[in-house]
């Protein structure tokens, strides 16, 4: 086997001759698709299956699906999936009434997926909403602390995975104290360790079974004051593997981001000199994706057994009546106003 240790996006709605290309000679491990990408359900149907067969092979591909305002497969097409917040809302309510209807939102969001052929959700958030910070977090957290955030981030993963796709928890190891959007500059939170171990490092420790994990491209001062996570022997060997005890594959955030400088070759080698296992990629410019190609390496190993694991937890699919499931998480929404779904 000589996967590569990368995952790409690409530019359209259908595969051009030149990514055919690429992608047959890259072997990436999976692929990620965006807005960009989906047209309606016939066309993602038969883009899911022109990518495997492309790679020859029942590859992962990846899609952020967490609901609100970061979901790639809209309305009318799709089901508008509320943001984690209301269900951290209704879980202050009704903790049971919480967990249940994120569990029932995420298995049906796995339907939704796994009949266009995704089989991979970059969800559930486990981040903190942190008041005063950076915007690019906020709705999308199911909590200002980490037991709701805990509780509902394990519902949510058990929602998918029961209906075959594969969980990514995010952003390891806590993105809600930046201060700046990491898509436009590399942030830096300057907090000690011991809070940070308290309460933004918490909800990923409660949920280090997960089978994957994307990085924080963020500088945590007080543990590394120069590389960001994504970089960071010491994040990712002493923080995530260590006190985290996360040991499935770790993936980078997308390396096109601009908290990332360098070189897309010299991005994705630091990243993998750190300890991540896997490269993401996503923006599909095929300049920038020669360049990660030529700094990924191919899965062997421990990143390997991850990787495997990982594809593994794409495997069970349960019984599943998407109206009934539906109509009961509408009547356990309907306690947090205007949150019904459409």
């Amino acid at each position: 086997m000589s996967l590569s240790s990368a995952i790409y996006g690409l530019q359209g709605l259908t595969l051009s001759a030149d990514e055919k290309a690429f992608f047959r000679d890259a072997d990436p491990w999976g692929f990620i698709l965006f807005a960009r990408n989906v047209e309606g359900v016939r066309q993602l149907s038969r883009l899911t299956l022109e990518l495997r067969d492309c790679v020859g092979r029942d590859a992962p591909i990846l899609i952020d699906q967490e609901g609100g305002r970061v979901a790639r497969l809209k309305p009318p097409a799709w089901r508008k999936a509320p943001p984690a917040q209301v269900f951290g809302d209704l879980f202050l309510k009704d903790e049971e009434a919480g967990i249940e209807a994120t569990r029932i939102n995420h298995r049906l969001l796995a339907h939704e997926l796994r009949t266009v052929g995704l089989d991979v959700d970059c969800a559930p958030v486990a981040d903190l909403r942190i008041e005063g910070a950076d915007a690019i977090i906020g709705d999308r957290a199911f909590g200002t602390t980490p037991e709701p955030i805990a509780h509902l981030g394990r519902a949510a993963m058990e929602g998918l995975m029961a209906g075959g796709v594969a969980p990514i928890i995010k952003h390891v190891p806590g993105h809600g104290r930046a201060q700046a959007d990491s898509h436009l500059e590399l942030p830096v939170v300057p907090e000690e360790h011991g809070l940070l171990s308290e309460t933004d490092f918490a909800p990923f420790k409660a949920l280090n079974d997960a089978p994957m994990a994307m990085t924080a491209h963020i500088v945590y001062a007080d543990i590394d004051d120069e590389n960001p996570a994504t970089q960071s022997a010491e994040l990712i060997g002493r923080i995530i593997r260590g006190e985290i005890g996360f040991d499935g594959l770790i993936m980078t955030d997308d390396l096109s981001m601009k908290a990332l400088s360098g070189s897309f070759r010299e991005r994705g080698e630091r990243s993998l000199a750190a300890g991540c296992d896997m490269l993401l990629h996503c923006n599909g410019e095929m300049a920038e994706m020669i360049a990660v190609a030529e700094g990924a390496t191919t899965l062997t190993g421990k990143a390997l057994d991850r990787a495997l694991a990982a594809e593994a937890a794409r495997d069970r699919i349960e019984e599943f009546d998407p109206d009934e499931a539906e109509s009961r998480l509408n009547d356990l929404l309907a306690p947090v106003s205007g949150t019904a779904m459409s």
